[in-house]
């Protein structure tokens, strides 16, 4: 597995105040969708690329929350919004193909928009496979590469642009979550079938 490049983190330090601006708009449109998969969180949980921390607010009470991010920044915004979670919550840095927690660690794994930006997905569902308890489940609201023909080809061609500035746009999400070793129990199209809420268990 490669690190995460210094590149990488300076792309999502870059962009940390942009999303905290732009985080009104995100709720209004996928606000009700994430609460409906995160509030299945119970006991320890890890939520990768916790991002500038909009996405607390939708964990359920009751739970061990701990949020990661290889951003700094990230972190910088996510510290502001801890108050907004329910439960209590701890911030670390760290990179989700490199985690340092040991094995079946985590009841549950949840993430947002988190695949299309990790540099390298499958050692990062791999991590994520490894740190969950065999009884746990993995809750994920992503976004990735529609089956419908023209428009993957149309985000294949605009993936070059789209990641230098941002997330990946073709992601096939929903296969790497199998290769990874997970079993897929529910898989729900928010957004034609580009944005997806989606419930594992480990294979």
């Amino acid at each position: 597995m490669t690190e995460v490049s210094s590149r990488a983190i300076r792309k999502w330090n870059r962009a940390a105040p942009f999303m905290s601006s732009n985080e009104r708009s995100e709720e209004i449109r996928y606000g009700a969708y994430k609460r409906d998969v995160f509030r299945k969180a119970t006991g320890s949980t890890l939520l990768v690329a916790v991002g500038t921390g909009a996405d607390l607010k939708y964990f359920p009470a009751g739970i061990e929350l701990t949020g990661i991010d290889f951003a700094p920044r990230m972190l910088h915004f996510a510290r502001e919004r801890t108050s907004e979670c329910a439960s209590p919550v701890k911030l670390i840095e760290a990179d989700v193909t490199h985690l340092e927690f040991e094995d079946a660690s985590f009841d549950t794994v949840a993430t947002s928009c988190t695949f299309c930006s990790v540099p390298d997905p499958l050692a990062g569902l791999r991590e994520v496979h490894r740190v969950l308890k065999p009884d746990g489940r993995l809750l994920m609201f992503e976004h990735v590469r529609p089956g419908i023909a023209w428009l993957g080809l149309m985000m294949d061609l605009m993936n070059p642009l789209a990641r230098w500035v941002g997330p990946e746009v073709n992601r096939r999400t929903v296969d790497t979550v199998r290769v990874a070793g997970f079993r897929i129990t529910r898989e729900f199209n928010v957004f034609l079938d580009m944005v997806k809420l989606l419930e594992a268990e480990k294979g």
